[in-house]
């Protein structure tokens, strides 16, 4: 990297790519809250990104990169539920175990990093366009 640096727009850019994997694998674990399986292995684990951040010596800046996703949280719940028809031999459930108001928290946050990304690429577009009009 070091002939061609980084561009702020490029490190705005890589940021809110992470920032939009974190909203789609939160966005999955809350569609998948409450969800039932027959067994723990199958019940829906929560996902979460793995964040890589580099340094580019050429431009002085950091970018960050989703490096995996990663399966975390609590075991799956097990429940007596004998009538449904995922219950294995005991009559057991296993419901995935997904907190609701950590994922809300997670989306708000990553919405609001998004958003300042956005803020970044615009500051340094009008910061650009002002220079440009200086020059006339």
């Amino acid at each position: 990297m070091a002939d061609n640096p980084m561009t702020i727009f490029q490190v705005a850019g890589r940021a809110m790519s992470a920032q939009l994997v974190r909203m789609n694998t939160t966005a999955s674990n809350l569609a998948n809250a409450g969800g039932v399986a027959g067994s723990a292995e199958a019940a829906y684990k929560t996902m979460k990104p793995v964040f890589r951040t580099s340094f580019d010596a050429a431009s002085g800046l950091s970018t960050v990169d989703v490096e995996k996703i990663v399966t975390a949280g609590e075991a799956p719940t097990k429940r007596y539920d004998p009538t449904n028809p995922l219950a294995d031999k005991d009559g057991n459930v296993f419901e995935a175990a997904v907190d609701e108001t950590r994922e809300l928290v997670d989306m708000m946050e990553s919405s609001r990093t998004y958003q300042n990304n956005v803020e970044v690429m615009n500051t340094a577009k009008s910061l650009i366009v002002d220079t440009l009009k200086l020059g006339r």
